[in-house]
């Protein structure tokens, strides 16, 4: 049992280990097959490789040998550049070279040609110079002769022959004047005329004359009741709070606001038509109303200088100028409007600044602003000449050189220092002395007539003098027997002369000396 029980164990074990030999032997020959495949792959693997890294090793060859290729292209047309500036710049070296050697040349036969020439000129002073002696020595022996002849000094005969042609070339240069002022007149006055009467006619403004009153209609007289109020204290009222002098009286339907300064005027005349059409008319309402028109009115100054500097064309004006432009409606230069006639003077000088080549828009600008001096704000402003005070507000305000001068020089107060200042000195003396413009007082007028007639009284031989066609013409009667035609000439040239220099007045005098011979007979 024990042997069988053996036998058995023993057989499994040996079955066992012939199991595990078999197990490796079949193991083994797997490895072994395993290990064949492999290495066929890897030569496989290495074959492939280095067919590619023949083939990329080409490709590396070829991509060098083309980048070598182009290198060498592009070395090459430096190198050909830089002989070709190389080149250029030979030549232009040699041209130089030989510009220079001809010019050298050319300056070495010219140095040649002036020393020549001066020797020459020297030689010739030389002989001029001697010359020049022998004359002065010739003309010595013919003036000792002749004062031999003569029995005359040369001194006296010189005072003798100055003597004898003082009177000839007194008439002489007197007829040359003449001639010389009738041509001018024909040429420039003719000129100035056109240029004139251009701009005249191409400008043309209505004119209304400002008085220093203004009249308040009112529906019926029983308004003047309320708006004078208990014992006179809304009239009162009023004549405080505007500084406008209110006359009530018998006229009908009407109340007269008098005050020199027509902002006022304008400010009392809105206060009694908002006072009047509200119908509440008492101190305190009063002051609040005025205010408000107050304001109301400067703010409306403010527009009319804006529209009067954009009607014109004028840009970048400072504020505080366009205040001042706008303040000019409510002022009067002798009866004309200020605003108008600034308005009027800038498109002259516009119309006359394009006749003659200047700058329009500059001379439109100083045009409006050359009457801004009459505007004072403070008291202190008024002693000052309105010309000397706008030219400083325009210098305050950034206006041009120009401008300035043209605001200051336009009354010849200051110095004129380009063409823009006479041409705004005509066009304000144009502006001012059209026919109804402006309002003259009849005393100085009376007396500018009797001045010019007096200078003309103030000659030898003249009979009478007639100022006609308002001053601006003087007509001179002389006696005949005392003034010869020559003499009337020159009486007329000293007349006008004078009145140049003695008289100060608008536009021109025109003198006309009459000489007239009568011969008288009676038949019997």
């Amino acid at each position: 049992m024990d042997n069988s029980i053996i036998l058995i164990a023993g057989g499994g074990i040996l079955g066992i280990a012939i199991g595990f030999v078999i197990a490796k032997v079949l193991e083994k020959n797997n490895a072994s097959k395993l290990v064949k495949e492999a290495k066929k792959s890897a030569s496989l693997i290495i074959k492939e490789a280095n067919s590619e890294g023949e083939s990329i090793k080409k490709d590396k060859i070829l991509q060098a040998k083309e980048k070598f290729i182009e290198l060498k292209s592009e070395h090459e047309k430096v190198i050909l550049s830089r002989d070709k500036k190389m080149a250029e710049a030979e030549k232009r070296t040699r041209d130089k070279e030989s510009q220079v050697s001809s010019e050298l040349a050319k300056n070495k036969k010219l140095n040649e040609s002036l020393e020549a020439k001066l020797k020459d000129y020297d030689h010739r002073l030389d002989v001029l110079d001697k010359k020049q002696e022998e004359i002065d020595r010739l003309h010595k022996s013919q003036v000792e002769q002749l004062e031999v002849i003569s029995s005359l000094s040369a001194e006296e005969a010189k005072a003798q022959l100055i003597e004898s042609l003082k009177g000839e070339a007194r008439n002489d240069a007197m007829a040359y004047i003449q001639s010389s002022l009738e041509e001018a007149k024909l040429t420039a006055e003719q000129e100035a005329k056109k240029v004139i009467i251009n701009t005249i006619q191409r400008i043309g403004t209505e004119e209304a004359v400002d008085n220093c009153v203004s009249v308040f209609n009112i529906e019926s007289d029983d308004v003047k009741g309320r708006i004078i109020g208990r014992e006179g204290r809304n009239i009162r009222a009023i004549e405080a709070a505007t500084g406008v002098e209110i006359i009530v009286d018998d006229t009908p339907e009407a109340i007269i606001l008098s005050c020199f300064d027509a902002v006022r005027r304008e400010v009392a005349r809105l206060s009694l038509h908002k006072l009047v059409t509200d119908g509440r008319i008492h101190p305190a309402r009063i002051e609040e109303v005025v205010q408000k028109t107050q304001k109301q009115i400067e703010q409306e100054i403010i527009e009319v200088g804006k529209r009067t500097v954009i009607d014109l064309g004028i840009h970048n004006l400072h504020p505080e100028l366009i205040k001042m432009v706008g303040r000019m409606k409510y002022r009067s230069s002798y009866g004309q409007n200020l605003l108008q006639h600034s308005r009027e003077v800038a498109k002259l000088c516009g119309v006359m600044a394009a006749e003659l080549g200047l700058n329009p828009k500059l001379a439109k600008r100083a045009g409006l602003l050359h009457d801004i001096g009459k505007v004072p704000d403070a008291e202190a402003d008024m002693e000052t000449p309105h010309a000397i005070l706008g030219m400083q507000w325009a210098e305050k305000f950034g206006e041009k050189e120009d401008v300035c001068n043209a605001i200051g020089a336009h009354h010849d107060e200051i110095e004129m220092k380009s063409l823009l200042a006479p041409i705004i000195q005509v066009c304000d003396a144009i502006s001012g002395a059209r026919p109804g413009a402006r309002r003259q007082v009849l005393d100085s007028y009376i007396q500018r007539l009797k001045d010019l007639e007096d200078i003309a009284f103030g000659f030898n031989g003249v009979k009478k003098a007639y100022a006609i066609q308002a001053g601006r013409e003087l007509r001179v009667i002389v006696e005949s027997e005392k003034v010869d035609d020559q003499k009337a000439a020159d009486l007329s040239f000293n007349i006008s002369q004078k009145v140049q220099t003695d008289m100060t007045y608008p536009g021109q005098v025109k003198v006309t000396v009459i000489r007239e011979t009568r011969a008288v007979n009676i038949a019997k």
